[in-house]
């Protein structure tokens, strides 16, 4: 395959280089795009230096490329979605400028593969972070029962906001425990040593976006327009793995035995569920790991056809590169497009 990484100086786009040669991914030709600030700037991938070029319009520097990966915002994506893909390259795209556009599926391989077989505009949407890991755990309940509601509670790390962000908290940290007044750029308040309930701006109805996409982005992936989904997202003083605290109203009731089996075998998903040893996922543990883990798995006392469970998963990987790349994996084995090659 010859590949682009569009914003490739960022948090993504650097975890999209470790990922790529962690997954061993074919890769024939690497192309790397940023701003005119990050371009020059070189990285090494698999014992070679990559200079990466300034995205431009009207260039032919897609030609060729058989797979995009855009992380470097939603308002880049939409402005060069038609330079990306005018030579034929699927553009898998991390923003949030087309996940809810009718004609780009979006898509985690564990639950919907082969929407991404169906792309008219040749974009395939990477889901947000929360998202993605929500759904992991939820699609093996769904193939039991159909799920009616689900009650999220989100803790997320500062790697969400990007990699400023996690080195803002670093600095907030060192400053409050030196006595000195924390410097807040890139949240709205501080983070250190303290919980910000406010991940992007709030909405109309007083959700914030992020709410709002857990709501929305869950419905299309899972194929279920009568899933309701009231999502609390929380910024957290934790560099990079996102947690959440589910609660699950099934059409059916289930057993926890059952949605315990049907976990353990689902795919991306590790079960990490014994409070008796007090083992439970946590995201200290869980950074730099490709898995969704889940535990703390229970009936709710509230509902009888309801479970309550924790999940824990890295944002930066699941929740974006990792993801990415499982898309373009599945292409290559399955889209007649890449297999012939």
């Amino acid at each position: 395959m010859n590949v682009a990484i569009v914003g490739a100086s960022g948090a993504v786009g650097q975890e999209l280089l470790r990922v790529l040669t962690e997954q061993n991914f074919p890769v024939d030709e690497l192309r790397l795009f940023g701003s005119q600030r990050s371009a020059g700037r070189q990285y090494e991938f698999r014992g070679r230096m990559i200079e990466v070029r300034e995205l431009r319009h009207d260039t032919d520097d897609f030609r060729d490329i058989d797979i995009a990966f855009t992380s470097a915002g939603a308002g880049t994506s939409r402005e060069f979605a038609d330079d990306i893909t005018r030579f034929g390259a699927v553009m898998i795209d991390n923003s949030s400028a087309f996940r809810m556009d009718p004609e780009v599926p979006l898509v985690v391989p564990e639950v919907n593969a082969a929407d991404s077989l169906e792309r008219p505009k040749g974009i395939i949407g990477n889901p947000n972070c929360t998202t993605i890991q929500m759904v992991v755990a939820l699609n093996p309940i769904e193939q039991l029962s159909h799920i009616k509601r689900v009650h999220v509670a989100t803790y997320q790390a500062a790697s969400g906001a990007g990699a400023a962000a996690m080195d803002e908290l670093m600095l907030q940290t060192r400053q409050v425990l030196d006595g000195e007044e924390p410097t807040v750029e890139k949240f709205s308040a501080r983070l250190a040593f303290n919980l910000i309930p406010q991940v992007d701006v709030f909405t109309d109805n007083d959700y914030t976006k992020e709410e709002m996409k857990m709501f929305n982005e869950t419905r299309k992936i899972m194929h279920s327009p009568d899933i309701s989904v009231s999502a609390m997202c929380v910024r957290v003083p934790v560099l990079r793995a996102h947690s959440e605290a589910i609660w699950v109203e099934t059409e059916k009731k289930l057993e926890v035995a059952e949605v315990r089996k049907a976990m353990e075998a689902a795919p991306g998903l590790v079960v990490m569920d014994n409070p008796a040893e007090r083992e439970y996922p946590m995201p200290g543990d869980m950074a730099g790991k490709d898995p969704v883990y889940v535990g703390r798995l229970r009936s709710d006392l509230t509902n009888p056809n309801g479970l309550t469970f924790w999940t824990v998963g890295d944002q930066i990987k699941k929740g974006a590169a990792l993801n990415a790349v499982q898309i373009a994996q599945w292409l290559i084995a399955h889209d007649p497009a890449f297999s012939n090659k």
